[in-house]
């Protein structure tokens, strides 16, 4: 079906905004673009190093040029469940390549934090950056320039992005995504939410808290409910840079072994039969980009993408703004609900249909570019298929053309909301960001007054003592990128839900993070400019009256005098613990959020 005419207005502004840029980009990727072996400028000596660790049979193949060799980049570590599942891959994607005559070889592994662990804690004032060390990370792994193809082994929140940021600056090459699967379901999500709200209420103690967060995060694979790491699994999808249906099947099972042989033969195969049209850097294009706006507003995503997205399509030499995702956000409408969306988790959503369905409703509705690149070559519609295992084989078969469960995922004729769960929030406080695809109709206009909080323990310790029971909006200024790094804030869930819960209206504005897990509260985050810019948010004072509107996207202090306040300022060069004084270069550089928060 022919695109809707506002995406295709969206897509060629930004097309025209990107020209310059995007011509740049292409021609350097274009410049290095070679159609023989990359290491055939090599000299012996440079390929002896490279080949010295491989097998006889390997080493004869690098030294006569004779096949492409594949770099694998891993975020491999066994603290991470996602990434456990990375632990075998080296060896059997290296046994895949042999079969599909090529090489492969680790070229190198980049850092990989979670979130999970780091949450309330110090370390997580690097999570941020830590995505563009990553992309620092994968650049150094593939400097060594012996490499045809890419392999990316990544999956949680800002591993994917910074694995596509620097893939990206070795656009010339073919490259995939190699997703490890969830891990399968635990015990429901809203029995795990009243776990945590009995803990933060003392109805239980913390013996009953560590044993529910065990039956929820129980083995190897990805956490089920959709939050960033889960939006960088169907991002990578829509974009076509992993196999179709393959984001959410389970780690350990004869389908996803199959599915990570097949994508060794795609890149080994692409790598032999070069073709530019099926670099990287010719995959990730203007549509692309479009694409994974539309499927992270659809699906509610998460809100860390307002930020990633912006820093992936820059090193594409593409440039977005939250403008376009506002003006996307009123015509694409909810199609899922999952956890914190909803009581699913992605396992059921990808039973009900997954990616294959939500790709094949938007294309049917003209809501997605069809006329892309893929790892597969041209067409977003091959995502529509499904794998199969027959005769133990895999085989691509159509997808399924309705919902499987309409609790989970419906058509565009049919949505949960008409218009996305994203919504751009603007006013004299600044620009922000609300993820709506949770909150209750009820909850969607707030004007209540403002208390402002240091930190995430000032508003837990207020609660504790009973000064909260009340309608309020909760202000965090200082947790912006250049003041400690955006951390995300997702200690304050728990005790805003209750509070909700016993009857009060209750939001929070912050140029902090609370990522793809915000749950029901309206909070307007990423709020730029910072309060270390200067930006408004600084100035408010406990008593000002607020104004949150996430229907018309107004977000504004009432008070008049506001503008005439003298701006706070808070030290940040005194941080230190966990190694965060090495980054506070980073932070006196980086971007404002809707610029993509980097340093880069």
């Amino acid at each position: 079906m022919k695109i809707n005419n506002k995406i295709e207005n969206i897509t060629k502004r930004i097309i025209l905004r990107s020209q310059k840029t995007r011509e740049l980009y292409l021609s350097q990727m274009l410049s290095q673009f070679d159609k023989g072996f990359s290491r055939s400028h090599l000299s012996c000596g440079n390929i002896v190093h490279a080949a010295a660790g491989c097998g006889t049979k390997d080493k004869a193949a690098l030294g006569k040029n004779i096949v492409p060799n594949i770099a694998i980049i891993t975020a491999y570590n066994d603290m991470l469940s996602a990434h456990k599942t990375y632990e075998d891959y080296p060896e059997i994607l290296r046994k895949y390549s042999l079969k599909y005559n090529a090489v492969a070889q680790v070229a190198g592994a980049v850092p990989a934090m979670c979130d999970g662990v780091t949450q309330g804690q110090p370390g997580m004032e690097m999570s941020l950056f830590s995505r563009d060390v990553i992309s620092l990370s994968t650049v150094l792994g593939l400097s060594h320039n012996m490499f045809d193809g890419v392999l990316c082994l990544g999956i949680c929140d800002k591993i994917v992005p910074g694995l596509l940021i620097g893939g990206l600056k070795f656009g010339h090459l073919p490259t995939a995504f190699v997703p490890g699967g969830p891990m399968e379901t635990g015990i429901s999500n809203e029995e795990k939410s009243k776990i945590r709200q009995d803990f933060a209420e003392g109805k239980i103690d913390r013996e009953a808290l560590l044993k529910g967060e065990s039956d929820s995060y129980h083995s190897p694979g990805t956490c089920t409910f959709y939050g960033t790491a889960n939006s960088n699994q169907m991002l990578m999808e829509i974009m076509g840079l992993q196999l179709p249906g393959s984001s959410f099947v389970n780690p350990v099972t004869e389908l996803r072994e199959i599915l990570n042989e097949e994508v060794v033969k795609v890149i080994a195969q692409t790598s032999i039969n070069k073709s530019f049209d099926k670099t990287l850097c010719n995959i990730v294009s203007e549509k692309t980009i479009v694409n994974a706006i539309i499927g992270l507003l659809a699906t509610g995503g998460s809100t860390n993408h307002t930020i990633h997205l912006i820093a992936i399509a820059k090193a594409a030499g593409i440039i977005i703004n939250w403008d376009d995702f506002s003006e996307l956000s009123d015509i694409i409408p909810l199609l899922t609900r999952v956890y914190p969306n909803g009581a699913a988790d992605v396992n059921h959503f990808h039973a009900a249909g997954g990616m294959g369905f939500l790709i094949y409703t938007l294309l049917e509705n003209g809501l997605l570019h069809n006329d892309v690149n893929t790892i597969l070559g041209f067409g977003l519609d091959k995502y529509t298929n499904e794998p199969k295992i027959k005769a133990n084989k895999l085989v691509w078969e159509e997808g399924p053309k309705k919902s499987l469960n309409e609790s989970i995922i419906r058509k565009v004729s049919n949505p949960f909301q008409l218009k996305s769960g994203l919504r751009m929030m603007s006013g004299n406080i600044g620009r922000a960001v609300m993820k709506i695809s949770a909150i209750d109709s009820k909850q969607m206009i707030i004007q209540a007054e403002a208390i402002v909080f240091e930190e995430q323990d000032d508003l837990i310790m207020a609660f504790k003592n009973n000064e909260l029971n009340k309608d309020f909006i909760a202000v965090l200024p200082f947790q912006g990128p250049k003041q400690n790094g955006m951390p995300e804030l997702h200690q304050l869930t728990p005790t805003l839900t209750i509070l909700q819960r016993r009857g009060f209206k209750v939001g929070l504005i912050t140029d902090g993070r609370m990522s793809g897990a915000s749950g029901k509260i309206p909070a307007a985050i990423h709020v730029v400019p910072e309060a270390r810019d200067g930006g408004l948010i600084s100035k408010i004072q406990t008593g000002d009256i607020i104004l949150m509107n996430a229907i018309t996207g107004e977000l504004k202090c009432i008070d008049q005098n506001v503008n005439n306040r003298a701006i706070r300022t808070k030290d940040n060069r005194d941080v230190f613990g966990l190694g965060r004084e090495l980054f506070f270069n980073m932070r006196a550089q980086v971007s404002s959020s809707e610029e993509g928060a980097s340093f880069l």
